[in-house]
């Protein structure tokens, strides 16, 4: 896995606290094996979002998009026909 920015490796102990930027709190809640529990203090619009569930959904889409079939544009040009008229205003009736 590549960074596109440098990656700073930090040893803290449960309680302690990482700071990003002046309004982000990272704290170290518990340490139980190889399992870290750590806690976010962001605001509401900073979006904190797990790496795993990210490229399951990527995944997902990538499989679905694969698996449309050949029918689908025909169905969707039907229900959504040219229109080479669009645009124009109706000719006025006599």
């Amino acid at each position: 896995m590549g960074y596109a920015y440098a990656v700073l490796v930090l040893t803290r102990k449960v309680g302690e606290q990482v700071l990003i930027g002046e309004d982000i709190v990272v704290t170290v809640l518990d340490v139980k094996g190889d399992s870290i529990k750590i806690g976010f203090d962001a605001p509401r619009g900073i979006k904190i979002q797990r790496a795993e569930m990210i490229a399951a959904v990527t995944e997902a889409n990538r499989e679905a998009a694969a698996a449309v079939d050949a029918g689908a544009e025909a169905r969707l040009r039907a229900l959504f026909p040219s229109s080479s008229g669009a645009g124009k205003a109706p000719a006025p009736s006599a």
